[in-house]
């Protein structure tokens, strides 16, 4: 009866703040499984526990959609691939039909409250393929992304700066709709994967669980190179360096190779959560705000959540600034720098 009783409390607290919430939101979001989903979802979590805002889900939602959503006004919060406002301010891409002059207009709308990776390209291979890394990649089949998206370019320009080798020349390219990829993996149509993954989360410890596998860092001296510096600056990605720790909670199963210091080198994809610059300045310090004192309880919600740089704010590690043409919010800066944090002057 007294776990009961606690229970109903609990549950009435909940609704009492529930109820007490100030604004009536919507957020667009990916599958569960995801930075992009855990974010969201622990936002909208905190913020009807705070009274700030009831915020009503959209799940499934591509980063393309859900970027010109906000943009255009409908909807308040969304998912934002920092390659996607590029894009769009030059109206190609995906947003090649609104045309750069529409596009540029529709950019300036954009603002962040706050980064994370939307994943690291993760090369890796069952053992028994016998790929011997980036160099074994040669006439291969590679899964490198989905029909159609940002990833499986980046995947391609990234295989191409490691190895000289070009999708259909060099190797073969393997798509997969998201959802299939993990059977893709496991059912050998690939023989390798470059993929934007989490470290760790569920598509690589699913394919670990069908076998050995090793993972590849990018080579120390490709990585210092001018190309692949040219390629971490691009607009939506980032450098990213792991420790052997971090890599090695992927499991018993995993071999990890690095060259030649211990440190898993590989592309970042960056972005954060985007609202119109019409947000009432007070509403996005709160939510902002709400977000960053609770950080240690997305910690606890995700084996990933500490990997995907939720506090990598410097500039060139979340993607910031250069070509990305999004800036932070006043009420999200606002909420950083009381809080204690730096921000690049050139994205406020």
């Amino acid at each position: 009866m007294k776990r009961t009783l606690i229970a109903a409390l609990a549950t009435g607290a909940l609704a009492v703040s529930q109820a007490q919430a100030t604004e009536n939101l919507t957020a667009m979001t990916s599958a569960p499984g995801t930075a992009v989903h855990l974010t969201i979802a622990h936002l909208a979590e905190v913020a009807a526990e705070r009274g700030l805002a009831d915020i009503q889900i959209t799940l499934g939602q591509t980063g393309a959609n859900a970027t010109q959503a906000v943009a255009e006004g409908r909807t308040d919060i969304g998912i934002c691939p920092f390659i996607l406002p590029f894009l769009m301010s030059k109206g190609v891409g995906p947003y090649a039909a609104m045309g750069p002059e529409r596009g540029a207009e529709l950019a300036a709308n954009l603002r962040i409250l706050y980064p994370y990776s939307f994943g690291v390209y993760t090369l890796y291979a069952y053992d028994t393929v016998g790929i011997t890394g980036w160099d074994g990649l040669e006439g291969r089949r590679i899964l490198n992304g989905p029909p159609r998206g940002g990833a499986t370019a980046e995947a391609r320009g990234l295989i191409q700066v490691v190895t000289g080798l070009e999708d259909g020349k060099g190797y073969e390219g393997i798509q997969s709709d998201w959802s299939q990829m993990a059977t893709t993996i496991t059912e050998g149509t690939s023989e390798a994967a470059l993929l934007p993954e989490y470290i760790p989360s569920d598509r690589p410890l699913q394919a670990l669980s069908a076998g050995k596998m090793t993972f590849w860092s990018v080579p120390q001296d490709i990585w210092e190179g001018e190309a692949m510096q040219r390629l971490l600056a691009a607009p939506g990605s980032a450098p990213v360096e792991f420790t052997l720790e971090q890599m090695q909670s992927l499991g018993e199963n995993a071999t990890i190779v690095t060259q030649p210091d211990g440190v898993f080198r590989t592309r970042g994809s960056v972005g954060g959560n985007c609202v119109n610059a019409a947000m009432d300045e007070e509403l996005a310090y709160q939510l902002t705000k709400a977000h960053i004192e609770t950080l240690p309880q997305i910690y606890e919600k995700a084996p990933f959540a500490r990997n995907i740089g939720l506090e990598a704010l410097e500039a060139k590690a979340s993607g910031m600034c250069g070509p990305n043409p999004v800036t932070y919010h006043p009420g999200a800066v606002r909420a950083w720098e009381e809080a204690g944090y730096s921000l690049p002057d050139c994205a406020k």
